[in-house]
């Protein structure tokens, strides 16, 4: 069964969530809401970063998708909104997993 066309929108959505996942420090961000929400603050200690770092990647992170804000008193709180993502991930790593290990063999 042959698949259908995806429209120009279709794919400029998909491609605006690749160029956000395209970002080491977003993916870092994303890792480190996989275990659960966490506000700005414990995101700049967890990642080491500036408060305007981690709040340009996420609002972009946001923008795309792949995040849901919550503000609670003067807090604001992120959390994944589409936990798919680490399934990509974990394809992703697997495949990079396979072709270094081919590379390896090719050098030994």
């Amino acid at each position: 069964m042959a698949k259908a066309a995806l429209s120009a929108e279709t794919v400029e959505m998909i491609a605006q969530r690749f160029r956000a996942m395209g970002e080491p420090m977003r993916l870092r961000l994303l890792m480190a809401l996989q275990s659960g929400e966490r506000t700005v603050t414990e995101l700049v200690d967890a990642l080491e970063t500036s408060q305007a770092n981690i709040s340009k990647h996420l609002q972009v992170l946001t923008s795309a998708g792949l995040l849901r804000r919550r503000k609670q008193g003067l807090n604001v709180f992120y959390s994944i909104a589409d936990p798919s993502i680490f399934n990509m991930c974990e394809m992703v790593c697997g495949s990079l997993k396979k072709h270094l290990d081919a590379q390896s063999r090719l050098l030994t």
